[in-house]
């Protein structure tokens, strides 16, 4: 028998533990792991989820690498101007459009984009408009020679090619139109007419693919004409792309596709598909590494998946089904500082909004009903852990709104101290025996949103510093000495019921300072985590938002699009529960996981 050594020329070597990324191909033998064999480390294509557009769109275009993209443009119901940065976990909001379009193409950079012809409103009038983005804001530059949209295009800000698309009707193009960083020039114009078609590449070395009518079609650019490459092998429209000309990827498609293919300056081959199959989507990156993000499965999206082929195996962040409460129910609270197994929800309001005194506990699979509050409870406060944890306040019609406050110690319910103010729905977070509770609204017939800020010491009350402006129906998380108060509604006079807002405020313990805003607007959410590892989810829309104490960035969305959902949990394992997602009352409970990445090892055998 010949050795591996005599085979390969190379020796197998023995390691004290298992070989990482980087080391593909390389048969070895750990002392770690001796009884299982010989190991290589070995490389293979997935898709895995990334982090939601903050608004999810579908006719938009995208630009840049998988670490830092852009999406601008599209449409929800209405065309957006909206811009959106990929940061390789989640999307921050970047400067608008000057120019609301969707049907709009795009290349470029993140700090360097170009956003190309497009359809404005108000009836998708073709447009021959080019915008630039330097990382920040929007210029517009030279116009088109042709007004079109649902084109492609390819290249950099200052070097650019854009072509195919529609220009008017059911009239297609195969025009081919070149970008010096200033002005557009005619080109030679592609074999075959086309739109929804997906582009990758240079401007000397672009690739055109795919279009409808649904086609398999590829077309190669040199610079001056385009020559026939090898055709897709699963024939579509309104499809996106990435990469270069001899190792580009396609993506997505008409009719809901989830495939994927690579191409290699020849031929298309398929490899790993989406995890959801989607329409009129777009993305960025290289044909190892790219981002798709938005397009239309029912109605438009906002997620986002990465594609990567690498010798690690990565799993993105993701939101998965927990067991179902025993009650359906809505303005509950969750008990904010405990953790994912071990949660705890109490009060609500069920059918017909009726004031709920239900408590459960959560084990990481299960809901058990323990024993009730003493009263039924809705829109109350919350705080604690899931064996001591304390609730309090709320509403419960007309001008029953209360200052009660009751202990839980994990069986039993007792009263604690009552709050100065009677309220509700407002800021909540800390411990039992460090609890803060905050803002929000005293309902009645004449509504108020409130300012005032209460601290508990486990015994009593005591009125702190006020949040700068009234607000309620706020996400919040932290503690009672670093605390963030996020979205909701905000009263600067106290006035009924005040505008949606997506505000930020931090809580150090004594004075509150203003911090980067939030990316959900609106109420509906609630906070896990802490000041510097926090977030909100629970969103209506599902998004779920996570906070570094500096920065907002989305992450992977809920399955459930409701709002008014009690959470626990951290910002890397939160947990929500319940809500309303209208007309229907939620019993639904959904636990996050974040993104793994683990190196992809293969046990080498005889068979």
């Amino acid at each position: 028998m010949s050795e591996y050594k005599a085979l390969k020329g190379i020796k197998i070597k023995t390691f004290a533990t298992d070989l990482g990324e980087g080391s593909e191909g390389q048969v070895f033998f750990s002392t770690a792991s001796q009884f299982q064999g010989l190991k290589t480390v070995v490389g293979s294509a997935a898709w895995s989820a990334g982090g939601s557009l903050i608004t999810g769109r579908k006719y938009l275009a995208g630009c840049g690498t998988q670490t830092a993209g852009l999406a601008f443009g599209g449409a929800i119901t209405a065309v957006s101007a909206l811009t959106e940065e990929y940061n390789g976990t989640g999307f921050v909001n970047g400067g608008n459009l000057n120019t609301a379009r969707r049907y709009i193409s795009g290349c470029g950079t993140q700090t360097a984009g170009l956003a190309v012809g497009g359809g404005v409103p108000p009836s998708a009038t073709l447009s021959d408009l080019t915008e630039e983005y330097d990382g920040s804001s929007w210029t517009e530059s030279g116009d088109l020679n042709t007004a079109r949209k649902a084109l492609a295009a390819a290249g950099i800000q200052t070097s650019a090619v854009a072509f195919g698309g529609r220009v008017g009707g059911t009239t297609l193009s195969a025009a081919t139109e070149e970008y010096g960083g200033t002005s557009w020039t005619a080109g030679n114009a592609m074999s075959s007419a086309r739109k929804y078609l997906a582009g990758a590449g240079t401007q000397t070395a672009a690739l055109a693919f795919g279009g409808m009518p649904a086609t398999a079609a590829t077309e190669e650019y040199d610079g001056s004409s385009w020559t026939t490459g090898g055709v897709l092998n699963t024939a579509r429209g309104y499809l996106a792309g990435s990469g270069i000309q001899t190792a580009a990827l396609a993506f997505g498609g008409y009719n809901n596709k989830n495939n994927t293919e690579q191409y290699n300056g020849t031929s298309w081959t398929a490899t790993s598909t989406m995890a959801t199959g989607r329409e009129s989507l777009a993305g960025s990156g290289t044909n190892i590494a790219s981002i798709a993000f938005g397009g239309q499965v029912t109605a438009a999206t906002g997620i986002t998946e990465e594609f990567n082929i690498s010798t690690s195996t990565i799993t993105g962040s993701a939101w998965a089904s927990g067991g179902n409460m025993n009650t359906a129910r809505y303005y509950m609270q969750g008990a904010g500082a405990a953790p994912q197994t071990a949660a705890l929800g109490a009060g609500g309001y069920g059918p017909g909004s009726t004031n709920q005194a239900v408590v459960e506990e959560y084990n990481g699979s299960s809901w058990s009903e323990v024993n009730n509050l003493p009263r039924g409870m809705g829109r109350l406060f919350g705080a604690g852990t899931q064996t001591a944890a304390i609730y309090g306040g709320g509403y419960a019609g007309g001008e029953n709104n209360y200052v009660e406050v009751f202990e839980y110690d994990g069986t039993n319910w007792a009263e604690g101290g009552d709050l100065g103010t009677a309220r509700g729905m407002g800021i909540n977070f800390g411990t039992q025996t460090a609890a803060l509770f905050g803002g929000g609204a005293n309902f009645g017939p004449d509504p108020t949103v409130e300012a005032e800020v209460e601290e508990y010491n486990g015994t009593a009350w005591t009125e702190v510093n006020n949040i700068p402006n009234a607000t309620l129906s706020n996400a919040s998380f932290g503690t009672q000495t670093a605390g963030v108060v996020t979205q909701g509604k905000i009263s600067p006079n106290g006035s009924w019921p005040g505008t949606n807002t997506n505000v930020t405020f931090e809580y150090d313990g004594t004075n509150w300072t203003s911090a980067a805003a939030g990316l959900v607007t609106g109420p509906s959410g609630e906070g896990v985590g802490t000041q510097t590892a926090g977030g909100t989810c629970g969103n209506t829309g599902g998004i779920y938002q996570r906070y570094d104490g500096t920065t907002w960035i989305t992450d992977a969305r809920t399955a459930s699009n409701g709002g008014s959902r009690g959470t626990s949990g951290t910002a890397a394992a939160a947990l929500t529960f319940a809500g309303f997602d209208d007309p229907n009352i939620l019993v639904a409970t959904e636990e996050f996981t974040v993104e793994t990445t683990a190196v992809n090892l293969k046990t080498l055998t005889d068979s």
